[in-house]
């Protein structure tokens, strides 16, 4: 067989904006570490028409696409299918288009623990864990870390009420040796083990009002945002003696999630966080 008539299967990311987007650099390098033959570009789709475009993708013969801000709940109402992840999210940012089936999935959740099991080598049974945030970003990974049985997991918010949501709607999932707490930013007592910051805060240089106390010499202080320097959130963290992370592991180890997803295929990730860290 010659090889022009062998089809190379064609992935995407949603978004808008979307040209800030490293997804196609970070599959391009999965691609050629895992020898899968694919090709993934960024598509902007319009702000009322994310649909028509990913419907319009699989129609062209696109096998799946990465979904990002703004189109979450979009892609979550387009999927045929949901995963439990997904379910448990209520955003969908991965879908896999299979003839009439458009599975849509939530990597996220996996992305975070993997990078706080994996890369920062931090487990997290039986650990505590204080959650800053409670909009879909939190959501998201709330199942995933739940899966890891820490001991206790407090969702603090500035709408305790969003946060008590969050906590009745993961009640069930929480094993019978795990805390499950909500409230306010000042209130968490003691030190973590995690601490998550969720909130969008670090976008706007700001910070949520933490008590320095819940940073200990052995807290992990994970931004899932990520920049060219420290956020606002690790350098307080720093300074009160945790070790810190920004969101570029998350990233690389969901993209890695959604590439097992589409392909059936686990790509090494080290290698590309190294490098995608030394390019920032």
């Amino acid at each position: 067989m010659s090889t022009d008539t062998i089809q190379t299967d064609a992935y995407c990311v949603f978004g808008n904006p979307i040209a800030h987007s490293k997804s196609p650099i970070i599959h391009a390098a999965f691609a050629q570490q895992t020898g899968q033959a694919l090709v993934y570009e960024r598509r902007l789709a319009p702000l009322d028409g994310f649909a028509l475009a990913a419907r319009g993708f699989a129609a062209e013969g696109g096998k799946g696409a990465n979904v990002t801000v703004p189109f979450k709940l979009d892609a979550c109402a387009l999927a045929t299918e949901l995963t439990p992840r997904a379910k448990a999210a209520g955003a969908v940012n991965t879908l896999r288009f299979d003839g009439d089936v458009i599975l849509g999935d939530n990597t996220d959740g996996a992305g975070l623990v993997a990078d706080i099991v994996r890369n920062a080598g931090v487990a997290i049974p039986g650990k505590r864990v204080l959650l800053l945030g409670a909009g879909g970003a939190a959501r998201g990974v709330m199942l995933p870390l739940l899966q890891q049985q820490p001991g206790e997991i407090f969702i603090a918010n500035r709408t305790v009420a969003t946060a008590e949501k969050l906590v009745e709607q993961f009640h069930e999932g929480a094993s019978a040796d795990c805390t499950l707490r909500a409230g306010g930013f000042e209130q968490p007592d003691g030190v973590f083990d995690i601490v998550i910051n969720a909130t969008s805060a670090s976008l706007a240089g700001d910070l949520p009002p933490v008590p320095p106390g819940v940073f200990g010499s052995h807290t992990l202080a994970l931004d899932m945002m990520y920049g060219t320097a420290p956020t606002v959130f690790m350098d307080f963290a720093a300074q009160h003696g945790a070790q810190v992370r920004d969101g570029l592991g998350m990233l690389v180890e969901q993209a890695a999630e959604a590439f097992y997803v589409w392909r059936g295929v686990r790509p090494e990730t080290r290698g590309l966080l190294a490098l995608l860290r030394g390019a920032l």
